[in-house]
C-alpha cells in the first residue's frame, strides 16, 4: 500500500516536467594503468618536510629498537627457541606499528600547542570567503533510507542558504539503489522536496547498472557532468557539512591551483547507542591530536578517506580512473577501498593531497553496534588487503605506498596480536611442562638457570601500554589544560570520567575486535567475497539470539585461553585477564553497547558527551 502511494505521487510529480539533471557536460576519465607511470609525475618534497619525516621515523626506529632489545633480554634466557624467536619478531613489528601512532600523536600535540600547522590560507575565524565558479556536492547512495539521505542534504542546503552562498553549489543524489521499493521512494522523496522548496539546484540520477560500486558511481557523474564543475565535494549517505567548512575548502582550492584534494576530519555524530557514543567521544577527544600529527608529516602527500572531501574535478578525471584488478574475487575485480588508490594516483601525477585538521563542521555517523562494526570491518578488510596488488604500481610516491601499507597493516595487525598472544601462552606451557636443560650444548661446571626476569617483563609491558595510550593521554591533557576545550565536553569532571569510561570499555572491546578482524582476514585470504551491502545506521533489528550466535565463538576462545593460562599458573591467568575478560564477556558487551537506553543512561550521567551534543550546530539540529 505504501509503495503504491509513493508510486502514484512520484508519477504525479514527474508530470510537472521539471528537469532532474543539468545539461550534460562530458569530461573524459580514462582508466589508469598501474604498470606505467604518467609523464606528468612530480614528487618534489621540500627540505623541511623531509626533515620532519626523518625525525619522525628516527624516533619510531629508536623506540622500536629499544623495545626490541629489552624484549630480547626478557625472552633470551639460554638462547632463543623457535617460539621465542617468533614472539620477538611479532613484538617488534607490532611495537613499531603503535610507535608510529604514538610518535605522530606527540608531534601533533606539539603542533596544536604551538598553534602551528600548514593552514593553506584557511582562517576559520575570518568571514566566509567569496567563491568563484560553481561546486558540485555529490551524495552517492546505495539502498539507503531516502528520507535520511534527503534530510542530510536539506541540512547542508539550509546551511548554504543561511550563509548566502547557495548559488555556488549544486547538490546531486547519485543513486546506485538496486531495491525497487527504495528506488521508488527515492524518486518520490526527491520530487516532494523539489515541490516544497522549488530547489532547482537539487538533482537526482539513478544508474541502472552499479558498475564499479561507489567509485564507478562518482566516475559516471564525472564523465557526464564533470566539465561544468571545477570542484566537487564527495559525501557518504550519512555525511553532513556546514557552509563555512565548504566555503573555506573551496576557497583554499581556488587559492592553491596545485592541490588536487583536501580531506577534512569528519566528526562522528548522531549516534545514540553506547557504542556509538563511545566512538563519538573518542573521535572528538583524541582525533585532533592524531589528525594534526598525520597532517604534520603527510604534507602534500596526504590521503583520501572516501568522503567529506573537496576534489579538483579535472585532475580527478585525468588521473583517478580506477582499473579492474586482475584475478578472481576477493583480491581481483573492482577496487573496494578506492579512496586510498585515488589519492595515490593524484599524487603520482603531481597533484598535492592535504589533510585539513583545523576545520570543524564535517560530520558522519558510526556503526551503532559491535555486529555492524564487524560487518563494516569485513568489507574494509577485503578492500585494504586488495591494496597488496596496488603496492607495486609504477610511479607512486613512497608516502602514498606507506598509506597503502598502513591500511593493510591495520587489519593484519589483529591476527598478529592474536598469534603473539597464543605463542606467548605456548611458551609459558613449554616452560611449565617441558623438562629444562640446565647445561645446554656446551660443557660447563655451572648450570644455566632458565628463568625470565619478571621485573623486566613488567617494565616492557608498562612501556608498551604507555606508547599505546600516549595519543589518548596527550589529548586528554590538552583538553584539560584549555578552558574552552574542557568546557565543550561538560567540564573537567565529566571529561575525566568520560575518558576513564572510554578507556575501560575500549580495553574490553579491543580483544573482541581483534578476534573479529582476525576472522575477517582469514575469510578474505581463503577467498570469501564480502559483497556489497548497505551499512545499518540505526540501532535495533538485531535479536539477542543473533548476537549470541555471532559472539559465541569469541566467548569459547576466551574460556579456552583462561583455562590454559590458569593451568600454567595463577600469575599468568591474572596477566592475561584483560584479554580474557573482553572475550568471555563478548556477548553481554555486544548486547549492552548496542542499546540506546544504555547510551542514554550514560548521557544522563554526563559521560561520553561531545561538543556537538552539548552545543549542537545548526546543521545537526535539523537532523535531531
Amino acid at each position: 500500500m505504501l509503495a503504491e502511494d509513493i508510486r502514484s505521487r512520484a508519477a504525479r510529480w514527474r508530470g510537472l516536467d521539471q528537469p532532474t539533471l543539468p545539461p550534460d557536460a562530458p569530461l573524459a576519465m580514462p582508466v589508469q594503468r598501474l604498470d606505467l607511470a604518467p609523464d606528468t609525475a612530480s614528487h618534489t618534497t621540500p627540505g623541511w618536510m623531509a626533515a620532519r619525516r626523518g625525525s619522525l621515523f628516527l624516533v619510531v626506529c629508536a623506540m622500536t629498537g629499544l623495545a626490541a632489545w629489552q624484549m630480547y633480554d626478557v625472552l633470551s634466557v639460554a638462547g632463543l627457541t623457535v617460539l621465542e624467536g617468533m614472539e620477538l619478531g611479532l613484538f617488534v613489528l607490532l611495537f613499531g606499528w603503535i610507535a608510529l601512532a604514538g610518535a605522530s600523536a606527540v608531534f601533533g600535540f606539539g603542533q596544536i600547542v604551538a598553534g602551528g600547522g600548514e593552514r593553506l590560507g584557511i582562517d576559520t575565524a575570518a568571514a566566509i570567503p567569496a567563491l568563484a565558479g560553481r561546486t558540485a556536492i555529490l551524495m552517492p547512495t546505495y539502498n539507503e533510507d531516502p528520507v535520511r539521505v534527503m534530510a542530510n542534504l536539506r541540512a547542508i542546503d539550509a546551511s548554504l542558504r543561511r550563509a548566502g552562498i547557495a548559488d555556488r553549489f549544486h547538490l546531486f543524489i547519485l543513486s546506485d539503489t538496486t531495491d525497487a521499493t527504495i528506488a521508488v521512494q527515492e524518486e518520490a522523496v526527491y520530487w516532494a522536496q523539489r515541490q516544497i522548496d522549488g530547489n532547482e539546484r537539487l538533482f537526482y540520477r539513478r544508474r541502472e547498472r552499479n558498475t564499479g560500486r561507489k567509485a564507478g558511481n562518482v566516475a559516471a557523474w564525472v564523465r557526464r557532468f564533470g566539465a561544468a564543475y571545477p570542484l566537487m565535494v564527495v559525501l557518504d549517505a550519512d555525511s553532513v557539512m556546514s557552509a563555512p567548512t565548504l566555503a573555506h575548502l573551496v576557497a583554499a582550492m581556488q587559492r592553491n591551483p596545485d592541490i588536487g584534494l583536501l580531506q577534512t576530519v569528519p566528526a562522528l555524530a548522531g549516534g545514540r547507542t553506547l557504542l556509538a557514543r563511545l566512538q563519538q567521544f573518542a573521535g572528538r577527544l583524541y582525533g585532533p591530536v592524531l589528525a594534526h600529527g598525520l597532517a604534520w608529516w603527510h604534507g602534500g602527500e596526504g590521503n583520501f578517506w572516501g568522503h567529506n572531501a573537496v576534489i579538483r574535478t579535472a585532475a580527478f578525471a585525468a588521473q583517478a580512473g580506477l582499473p579492474t584488478l586482475p584475478g578472481r574475487k576477493p583480491f581481483g575485480g573492482d577496487i573496494l577501498s578506492h579512496d586510498f588508490v585515488e589519492a595515490a594516483l593524484l599524487r603520482r601525477a603531481g597533484w598535492r593531497v592535504h589533510l585539513v585538521p583545523t576545520l570543524e563542521g564535517s560530520y558522519e555517523q558510526g556503526p551503532p553496534t559491535l555486529v555492524d562494526l564487524t560487518i563494516r570491518d569485513r568489507r574494509w578488510c577485503q578492500g585494504n588487503l586488495q591494496h597488496i596488488a596496488v603496492l607495486p604500481a609504477r610511479g607512486l610516491h613512497w608516502v602514498s605506498r606507506t598509506h597503502l601499507l598502513t591500511g593493510i597493516a591495520s587489519y593484519l595487525s589483529a591476527p598478529m596480536w592474536l598469534a603473539m598472544l597464543v605463542i606467548g601462552l605456548l611458551i609459558a606451557l613449554q616452560a611449565r611442562f617441558a623438562s629444562p636443560d640446565y647445561f645446554g650444548d656446551e660443557r660447563s661446571l655451572f648450570p644455566q638457570w632458565p628463568m625470565q626476569d619478571p621485573v623486566l617483563a613488567a617494565w616492557v609491558f608498562v612501556a608498551t601500554m604507555g606508547v599505546l595510550l600516549a595519543p589518548k593521554l596527550l589529548a586528554l591533557a590538552l583538553a584539560l589544560g584549555r578552558r574552552r576545550r574542557r568546557a565543550s565536553f561538560g567540564g573537567a569532571r565529566r571529561l575525566l570520567c568520560g575518558a576513564l569510561a572510554e578507556m575501560v570499555l575500549s580495553a574490553l572491546i579491543a580483544p573482541v575486535t581483534m578476534l573479529s578482524q582476525s576472522a575477517c582476514v582469514v575469510s578474505t585470504l581463503i577467498g570469501w567475497d564480502s559483497g556489497w551491502k548497505p551499512q545499518r545506521r540505526d540501532e535495533g533489528g538485531l535479536s539477542a539470539g543473533s548476537v549470541v550466535r555471532f559472539y559465541l565463538p569469541h566467548t569459547l576462545v576466551g574460556l579456552v585461553l583462561a583455562l590454559a593460562a590458569y593451568l600454567v599458573s595463577l600469575p599468568l591467568f591474572f596477566w592475561m585477564s584483560p584479554v580474557v575478560a573482553g572475550l568471555v564477556l563478548a556477548i553481554p558487551l555486544a548486547l549492552v553497547t548496542g542499546q540506546r537506553q544504555v547510551g542514554a543512561a550514560f548521557a544522563r550521567a554526563g559521560l561520553l558527551l561531545t561538543p556537538e551534543e552539548l552545543n549542537p550546530p545548526a546543521e545537526l539540529k535539523r537532523l535531531s
